[in-house]
């Protein structure tokens, strides 16, 4: 069975462009709407990919990557924001992202993104 990509963001259009670009490409995902939603479905399963937005309501994006780095440090996590800063770039980077995006993205991009994490 293939392993999912997960995205996780808690704004539904960011979530359906990419669920619609994965589905497209016939690359499995699965949503949340949260970083602890998807904190919770990890005790139970694992995904291939995750592409994380950092602001959520909850716990962030950041804790996340931390939290998946401890659990599964071959993870690769993409990390996705809209309030791009160096400090945070530099903070995602240092804990290990396998890439930072800046929102708004280009949805070509983002699939090549995903694609090289995927191999």
């Amino acid at each position: 069975m293939i392993k999912p990509v997960w995205i996780i963001d808690d704004d539904r259009s960011i979530r359906w462009v990419l669920e619609k670009a994965l589905a497209r490409e016939n690359i499995e995902y699965k949503s949340f709407v949260s970083a602890d939603e998807a904190l919770s479905a990890l005790q139970h399963e694992t995904p291939q990919v995750v592409v994380s937005d950092i602001r959520m309501p909850g716990s962030s994006g950041l804790d996340l990557l931390q939290q998946l780095r401890e659990r599964h440090p071959h993870l690769p996590v993409i990390i996705m924001t809209a309030y791009g800063t160096t400090d945070t770039a530099i903070e995602a980077t240092k804990l290990g992202a396998f890439d930072y995006v800046l929102k708004p993205f280009e949805v070509p991009e983002m699939l090549k993104i995903i694609g090289q994490a995927l191999e």
